[in-house]
């Protein structure tokens, strides 16, 4: 398959992921799945009984690239690969979604002050009807946090559209201790493995930006 640029479809409402890929200088289309409930979603994200994290998670973020890549076809649209990816939090087996409201928020942070949690992000790319991904795990330790502190973070805006309640990226870097793995794949999208599977696996350079082949 021919590539007309060095760009490729990101199949991600995130906006985190957005920012990290525009950090890294990889040039990118938002190809947006539908996720209004009202609506009907085009990939579910509800977890199946007796799915281990990191089965859902690897399984959400396959679906989502073959569901995008399929959509890129069926619209004839210029071909490019095309990047999905899915993050949950996990502890004590238990995955941590997005909080529906405060009360899930604050028990979420409950659960994980003073311990140390799993942050799992799946990453999948589609190019010319081969699928390639892989999973990576960081290891978080959160500091003990007060019912004051759980409270006042649980009233900005910050938990309610991130896996496990909290945003590494704002105020919650202050509740944690040590990572072992990610920064950005805490994030969302870790951005060395993400361009290596890119690099390795499309036509796309990730490097191009910085002229390098």
């Amino acid at each position: 398959m021919k590539l007309l640029d060095h760009k490729i479809y990101l199949a991600s409402q995130s906006p985190r992921r957005r920012e990290l890929l525009r950090q890294v200088g990889i040039d990118f289309e938002l190809l947006l799945l539908r996720n209004d409930s009202a609506r009907g979603v085009d990939v579910s994200e509800i977890v199946l009984p007796g799915e281990a994290p990191a089965v859902y998670v690897a399984r959400v973020a396959g679906e989502k690239a073959a569901f995008a890549f399929k959509a890129v076809q069926m619209r004839r649209m210029i071909p490019r690969p095309v990047l999905a990816a899915d993050t949950t939090v996990t502890i004590d087996g238990l995955i941590l979604g997005k909080p529906a409201d405060t009360d899930e928020a604050v028990a979420m942070l409950e659960r994980l002050s003073g311990r140390t949690h799993q942050v799992l992000t799946s990453v999948a790319v589609h190019h010319a009807g081969v699928a390639e991904q892989f999973t990576q795990v960081s290891h978080v330790r959160f500091a003990p946090l007060s019912a004051a502190t759980i409270k006042a973070y649980c009233a900005t805006s910050e938990p309610y559209d991130k896996a496990g309640g909290y945003g590494i990226q704002g105020l919650a870097a202050l509740f944690v201790e040590h990572i072992d793995g990610s920064h950005s794949g805490i994030m969302g999208l870790p951005l060395f493995e993400t361009a290596k599977l890119i690099r390795d696996h499309t036509k796309v350079n990730p490097y191009f930006c910085m002229g390098l082949k």
